[in-house]
């Protein structure tokens, strides 16, 4: 089975919200969730980086290796063989 490449969710919208996306879809020629993705792509965009949750676990452990993002793989297979051995 082929892996869908956007994700489906389902949202409710007030009759007026509904409404303006009809009219902009027909006025655009393009369906009413790429008008939907289209905006919330802008609105992402506004918001600041400071505010991204993602952003908020950088550092919240420390290695002490100084070479940890670029050498990754290789401590997680030193790590897998430790775990295996025990």
């Amino acid at each position: 089975m082929r892996a869908l490449k956007k994700k489906p969710i389902q949202i409710y919208l007030q009759p007026d919200q509904d409404r303006a996306l009809e009219i902009i879809s027909k006025n655009k020629g393009i369906s009413k969730a790429a008008i939907i993705r289209l905006s919330l792509d802008k609105y992402l965009e506004k918001i600041p980086l400071e505010d991204d949750p993602a952003l908020r676990i950088i550092a919240l452990g420390k290695s002490g290796k100084g070479d940890l993002a670029e050498r990754h793989d290789d401590y997680i297979a030193r790590y897998s063989l430790i775990k295996k051995k025990k």
